[in-house]
């Protein structure tokens, strides 16, 4: 049944025990018949050699989890801002998530970051506050960031029963009970009335509950007004419905690693995060660009999403999201951004590195499809016509670049075919020539981001290469305002090609949209087509790069005036005026370097604060904030991302082995005269 589905994300900063969080839904589903971990390399979705190795997620896995009467299509995403793309790309195909944090380190950069994602794409949240029985663990502590970070929205419905060694439970705020955990593994969930000295904090919690959902229920609030009590039906039943509209967060509590708490937040994904049928999905028509919404109607057509994929040599295995109809093995489907018709050959389920074929799927699964030839990530297929698109998946841009030859020159070839398939699997990944040395260039979101993809072509293709130092991608922006008129002329044999434009440029405000392309004419005797082949022309003429060959960024250009002859103006003729336009304008009024800017957040112990910041302070890096986290020191900074390379290897020597961080892009700035510059 449909409404015993749930697509649902696990979402995290890393470290704060998200995979911990999966392998214990998997153990306790009866998927995994041990409880995997990633200290050992034993974690099931983790199953990546470099995950492995490293102990970390890297790629997001998918499994088809069973609970109760239920089907969980579960989503694991890894909790590194270098692989935000596999983040972006599951939040995209996801009815729901579940958020972890640390009960120690709280609401980290990455919490922060997938939160806000989420809330992008409208998704319904709940909240797990892991590691209660670490050192420094402090569950108020935590809900109070996230009412600070995210508009007042936690709604605890567990509290811990004790904290660091002594957390042994937790207490259901709903049902006015403490629940311990006990047998293997604590799969034996056992129930009992609260202690007197316990009803105190239950009321004062339960009281909390009552009071926020009465502000957004009159049936609750009449109730709680008139002294009386509130059904648990009632209450379960509006805290989901407030859930859905995203006016709370139900919040759990547990222990991962000590197996507690873990099936109670399975019972609240059930209880509190939408079926397919409860969402309503937008799509627009290819043709006639009107918005369509779609519903998980077995009986429509079918309609689906690629989000994901594995890529290979051999046969890529494309994971699909399915919205509506039902998809058979070897049906015929259209790719609605090509137009041309694919077969999905075989369907499988996914459960992690395994997979079972089925024959077919239907509203609301999730499934992997192979055969599905210039297919890829981004793309909408359907089962018929009209063609129907979703939204685009937004990925940021790479912010770093390497070098990356062959050992051998027999290898050239094999590969160049290995970078195009890893970038075909992440689309945070580009692979690129060089202009002034020819040399290949792969770029993408940070050091450890390229470092696994370059040790995949060697230990996954079976390919030696040669790596250069990272170097950073830096951008460019123009210096001032200028208005621009191009009267263009060019002979191509015996036709004479004209056309006239006058477009007025200035830099934007830094983190705003990179480019603003818009058209001020009005004349409706000006063709459309001309005026889009002049947009498409100043944006790609900007992208490609200013006078220091690096990438244009924060442009506005704006067309004011098209001239054109019906006899002599084609698009192309209008391309090429825009794109003297731009060559104009950069010599007139110039350009400037831009360099990416980290947010860089280091956790570390209190007594190594001094040499972490007299290490970043010369490597011009701000401090914003040096905050305390219980018995550790949070340092807040932005940085150049050029500054930062061998940062990682540092850490370990300055903070004791004792200190991490997380650092995520914030945007640009203009390179000084005096830095060094580490471009392409």
């Amino acid at each position: 049944m449909i409404s015993n589905i749930r697509n649902i994300s696990i979402i995290a900063h890393i470290d704060a025990g998200k995979t911990s969080t999966t392998e214990g839904i998997l153990y306790y589903s009866g998927l995994s018949h041990r409880y995997g971990s990633i200290d050992d390399g034993t974690a099931v979705m983790d199953f990546l050699p470099e995950e492995r190795a490293r102990g970390i997620t890297i790629a997001a896995a998918a499994a088809n989890v069973p609970w109760k009467d239920c089907s969980i299509h579960l989503i694991d995403t890894p909790g590194h801002i270098d692989f935000t793309a596999e983040v972006e790309r599951s939040l995209r195909v996801i009815d729901g998530a579940v958020v972890v944090f640390s009960a120690v380190e709280g609401v980290e950069a990455q919490s922060e970051k997938v939160w806000r994602q989420a809330d992008n794409y409208g998704v319904p949240k709940i909240a797990f506050i892991n590691k209660m029985d670490r050192i420094g663990a402090s569950f108020a502590d935590v809900v109070s960031q996230i009412n600070a970070k995210f508009s007042d929205c936690a709604l605890p419905l567990q509290i811990p029963l004790g904290s660091e060694d002594a957390f042994c439970g937790l207490m259901d705020v709903l049902t006015a009970e403490q629940v311990h955990f006990s047998g293997e593994r604590n799969v034996d969930i056992l129930r009992e009335p609260l202690t007197a000295e316990q009803q105190d904090s239950w009321r004062e919690a339960y009281n909390r509950v009552i009071e926020r959902i009465a502000d957004f229920s009159d049936e609750v609030a009449e109730l709680f007004l008139a002294e009386e009590p509130v059904p648990l039906d009632l209450l379960r039943r509006e805290i989901r419905r407030l859930t859905l509209a995203r006016q709370v967060v139900p919040v759990f509590v547990g222990s991962a690693k000590k197996s507690i708490g873990v099936q109670l937040l399975m019972d609240g994904i059930l209880d509190y995060l939408p079926s397919p049928l409860e969402v309503s999905y937008k799509a627009y028509d290819v043709k006639t660009e009107e918005e369509v919404t779609i519903t998980s109607d077995p009986k429509a057509p079918f309609t689906g999403f690629i989000f994901k994929v594995n890529a290979s040599s051999t046969a890529d295995l494309f994971f699909i999201r399915v919205y509506s109809g039902v998809l058979k093995a070897n049906a015929n489907v259209f790719n609605s951004r090509s137009g041309d018709r694919v077969r999905a050959r075989q369907l499988y389920r996914i459960y992690a590195k395994s997979t079972e074929q089925v024959d077919e799927v239907g509203p609301g699964e999730i499934v992997g499809v192979t055969g599905l030839k210039d297919c890829g990530i981004g793309d909408a297929l359907c089962g018929a016509r009209p063609l129907l698109a979703f939204d685009k998946i937004g990925f940021p841009d790479p912010v770093i670049s390497m070098v990356v030859e062959p050992k051998f020159s027999r290898d050239k070839d094999r590969l160049d075919e290995v970078l195009a398939l890893l970038c075909r699997e992440d689309q945070t990944l580009c692979h690129s020539t060089a202009e002034d040395t020819g040399q290949r260039l792969l770029s993408g979101m940070g050091e450890l981001h390229l470092e696994v993809n370059l040790k995949r072509v060697t230990t996954d293709f079976n390919v030696e290469i040669r790596c250069g130092e990272p170097r950073v991608a830096y951008r460019e922006t123009i210096k001032d305002e200028t208005v621009q008129t191009v009267e263009f002329e060019r002979t191509f044999g015996d036709t004479l090609l004209t056309a006239g434009l006058k477009v007025a440029f200035r830099p934007l405000p830094h983190g705003a949209d990179v480019f603003s392309i818009t058209s001020a004419v009005r004349d409706p005797a000006v063709p459309r087509a001309f005026i889009a082949a002049a947009e498409r022309a100043l944006r790609d003429g900007l992208r490609t790069g200013g006078l220091n060959g690096y990438p244009m960024i924060y442009v506005a250009a704006e067309i004011r005036e098209l001239k054109f002859s019906p006899e002599s103006t084609t698009e192309g003729a209008v391309a090429g005026a825009a794109l003297q336009a731009i060559d104009q304008a950069l010599t007139q009024v110039g350009t400037v370097v831009l360099e990416p800017l980290m947010h860089l957040e280091v956790v570390c112990p209190e007594d190594t604060v001094g040499e972490i910041s007299m290490y970043l302070q010369p490597r011009r890096a701000v401090i914003r904030d040096i905050a305390s986290l219980g018995s550790v020191k949070k340092i807040v900074c932005e940085v150049p991302l050029a500054e930062m390379f061998g940062f990682g290897k540092a850490l370990p020597q300055l903070s004791g082995g004792r200190g991490t961080f997380s650092m995520e892009p914030s945007g640009y700035q203009e390179l000084p005269a005096d830095a060094a510059r580490r471009g392409f």
